[in-house]
């Protein structure tokens, strides 16, 4: 038993040696708040620090001794327990040599100052220690002296720390909460950017299911025709194009099972709405509705005009039709520039709008216009940028690869021998 107990006082020493010696330096983090508000904490005890050494000091004869007592409240903002250790030994000399006893007093203060800010970066185990071995000291103390101090002074000492240790811990409580809370709004707003990405991605496939139904359709179509082109086909070719026919039917139908639940998202009845998406053909509509909302538009198109795939033409729609309704929220007013240039394997967009010539109102929008446009471009393996100027306007620029299309074999209907001879 004898061993037990001596086992566990030394287990509890240890755990005390490695609390009160850290050999890392705790500098006390500045507040979470504007400009030099975020360095109150450090300028109070600063001040403090400074009454101390002042007209706390100026009834002593050894000054110096008090003012680097009280410049340990300074050291402690960097280095807590040292600076703790430091006036922990000197307190007795302060106790037993008569020219500090004007000092006795502030001494003291400062000693609750630096088990504050020994508490408020260390845990809780580590604030009961130095309490502890304070109070420890201040009664032995008193009782080596013969009881030189009057009861009320002990009273109020050991009020200053409790009242320090009770503070200590309402600040890290509150800084514990504070970071769950940030961690949380953290956590949720990742959340929330996710569940923006896979709403933004469900809206393009609803509007990719007319663009996909139409090529299947055609697949289809074409199948079911090409034998008909071709004098008296082979039997093999009949049944693989039969196939081809059977194959696109049957996933044309899966598609429209699939995408007509995300197209009947938005709609309580049911129903899915059937216009068709909009393409290139549409832009001259598009810039005219902003020219009557108060927008200057100019569209530039270089390159030779041509149709596109129907994904890149709903995807470029779409994106210029976001610029420029953002351009509508936030710069009112302002002269937008449309570029459009057709190259050979890509399509170029530039939307470049001015400032706005009002202020904008508060707009109720989720503020995901340029997620969305990023995730359009993405989709078909193209890049979007978007930023603001330096004179105020924004700018952005997306270019998306045009897949180049599929050679068809040639199922121009048989010539007779006749045809051929002539």
């Amino acid at each position: 038993m004898d061993k037990v107990g001596r086992g566990s006082v030394r287990g509890a020493l240890t755990a005390v040696r490695r609390d009160l010696v850290p050999l890392v330096p705790q500098p006390m983090p500045p507040m979470t708040g504007p400009g030099p508000l975020r360095w109150l904490p450090h300028l109070a005890v600063t001040v403090l620090a400074a009454f101390a050494a002042g007209p706390g000091t100026e009834d002593i004869s050894v000054r110096p001794v008090g003012i680097v007592h009280a410049g340990l409240l300074v050291v402690a903002l960097r280095w807590p327990v040292p600076a703790w250790w430091l006036s922990l030994v000197m307190l007795p000399v302060f106790a037993f040599h008569s020219p500090f006893g004007p000092y006795e007093g502030w001494a003291w203060a400062v000693h609750a100052g630096l088990l504050f800010l020994v508490a408020v970066r260390n845990r809780p185990r580590v604030m009961c220690e130095t309490v502890l071995l304070s109070t420890a000291t201040l009664l032995g103390l008193q009782l080596a002296g013969g009881g030189m101090w009057p009861w009320r002074f002990l009273l109020i000492t050991l009020t200053e720390f409790a009242i320090v240790a009770g503070a200590a811990l309402g600040v890290r409580r509150t800084r514990e909460v504070r970071s769950r809370l940030a961690a949380q709004e953290t956590a949720l707003a990742q959340e929330r950017a996710h569940r923006t990405v896979l709403e933004e991605r469900a809206r393009i496939a609803r509007e990719l299911h007319d663009v996909v139904a139409h090529h299947m359709s055609v697949i289809s179509i074409q199948a079911d025709a090409a034998p008909y082109r071709v004098a008296d086909p082979p039997r093999e070719m009949v049944t693989a194009l039969t196939d081809i026919r059977a194959g696109a039917l049957e996933g044309l139908d899966e598609l429209r099972r699939l995408l007509g639940v995300l197209r009947s998202e938005g709609h309580p009845d049911g129903s899915t709405p059937q216009a068709p998406q909009p393409t290139l053909e549409g832009l001259d509509d598009l810039l005219a509705g902003v020219r009557k909302a108060g927008l200057d538009v100019t569209a530039v198109i270089s390159g030779t005009r041509r149709p596109l795939p129907g994904g890149v033409e709903l995807s470029a729609y779409r994106i210029v039709q976001e610029a420029l309704s953002n351009t509508l929220r936030h710069a009112p007013g302002a002269t937008v520039r449309v570029e459009l240039t057709y190259r050979h394997a890509a399509l170029h967009l530039r939307i470049l709008n001015g400032p706005g010539q009002h202020a904008a109102p508060l707009s109720p929008g989720a503020g995901h216009g340029v997620l969305g446009m990023r995730e359009r471009a993405a989709m078909l393996g193209g890049e979007l940028t978007a930023a603001p100027l330096p004179d105020g306007g924004y700018e952005v620029t997306a270019l998306l690869p045009v897949p180049a299309a599929p050679a068809l074999p040639n199922l121009s209907p048989a010539r007779t021998d006749k045809e051929q001879t002539a």
